[in-house]
């Protein structure tokens, strides 16, 4: 799958969240990390595409309130079905994510490396959706199967106008919170003896320590260049943009590892006096 007709960065990130085919959008993903990468791809390009409001996706699954998703035990086949579909939900909004980051922001003053981290994600978010699809395909199901919810995507548009809090609420919020439950999902797919899962898990652990890090690293970047404090900065961005408390139990440890110490989120939980 080639298209030689994208020139640009932008470009190429755009037509894979336009993208309605998850095979297509995963592979435009990743083909456009590799040429830029390769340093074959410009920044942007007067004839890139328009970014679209959300994006594309197919017929399924159904969209629905996150109060409605129902939650199944792990012990049965359906309820590591259900936990891998959300999974899955989660890996491909998150592929749309760092793509629109992107794409949004790529008018920015940043340097180059800023886009190379964005699209690293990009890269392994895309990998991460495919590996997760497949297990579901494995387990004799497949993604749109089941509803899912919208949280992911709405949480990110309130931010699309401002780089710093977006990176707040999509890498400091949204995917520490991965961190924070992964290790246990891990556990009870072990105890379930579902070992092939669980090493899907692993990966996307691992790798998400990573796009933490690298979210905390720009965050911190900005907040530099603005010379504003930067755990300040994320108490004022959150309460400005996310709604509700953060939730422990938190995984410091991990957390630690990706840059993001407890003066970032510990004042923000609901037990808290601050």
């Amino acid at each position: 799958m080639t298209h030689g007709s994208v020139t640009s960065l932008r470009g190429g990130a755009i037509n894979a969240i336009r993208a309605t085919d998850l095979d297509e959008k995963t592979a435009l993903a990743q083909e456009t990390a590799s040429r830029w990468f390769g340093r074959t791809l410009s920044l942007r390009s007067p004839l890139d595409a328009p970014l679209p409001d959300r994006p594309g996706r197919p017929d399924k699954p159904e969209l629905i309130p996150p109060t409605q998703v129902e939650r199944r035990s792990l012990h049965t086949v359906k309820g590591r079905i259900a936990l891998l579909h959300a999974i899955a939900h989660i890996e491909l909004n998150a592929v749309d994510l760092a793509l629109d980051i992107v794409a949004r922001f790529a008018t920015e003053p940043v340097p180059n490396s800023f886009f190379d981290g964005w699209m690293q994600v990009a890269f392994e978010e895309a990998k991460h959706f495919r590996m997760v699809r497949a297990r579901l395909n494995d387990l004799g199901a497949d993604y749109g199967d089941l509803p899912a919810h919208d949280g992911l995507w709405q949480a990110a548009h309130s931010t699309r106008n401002d780089l710093t809090a977006r990176l707040a609420v999509v890498p400091l919020i949204l995917e520490a919170r991965g961190l924070d439950v992964t290790p246990s999902l891990q556990a009870k797919m072990r105890e379930t003896g579902d070992l092939q899962s669980a090493a899907v898990l692993d990966v996307i652990y691992n790798d998400e320590k990573g796009h933490v890090a690298i979210g905390a690293k720009w965050f911190r970047f900005l907040c530099a260049r603005e010379r504003r404090d930067p755990a300040r900065t994320f108490h004022e961005l959150v309460r400005a943009n996310f709604r509700g408390p953060l939730k422990p139990p938190f995984n410091d440890i991990a957390r630690a590892e990706a840059g993001l110490t407890p003066s970032f989120y510990r004042s923000l939980t609901s037990t808290s006096n601050a």
